[in-house]
């Protein structure tokens, strides 16, 4: 089965860059590296990371951490879906 892991958060204005650059630097030391991983912005300084993992929809995943308060201006937003196939 393939499951993905979706981490969204939206940056303090002004710093999606840098949200960004650390989203991308928090994939990058994950313990185990998934099958693939896909990084996306959008508009209003969001940051949006997919990983895609070969496990059970209830396995044990490594996921990205929160970033520091002063980054966000929410909470992170997580979502965990089954791959359905093309």
């Amino acid at each position: 089965m393939t499951v993905a892991l979706m981490w969204e958060a939206r940056a303090v204005a002004g710093r999606g860059e840098e949200l960004l650059a650390w989203a991308r630097e928090q994939v990058q030391e994950l313990p185990v590296r998934p099958l693939r991983r896909e990084t996306f912005r959008a508009p209003q300084d969001r940051v949006l990371v997919i990983t895609w993992w070969d496990a059970a929809y209830d396995a044990e995943l490594p996921e990205l951490p929160e970033p520091d308060r002063e980054l966000v201006s929410r909470a992170v937003h997580r979502w965990r879906f089954e791959s359905l196939g093309a």
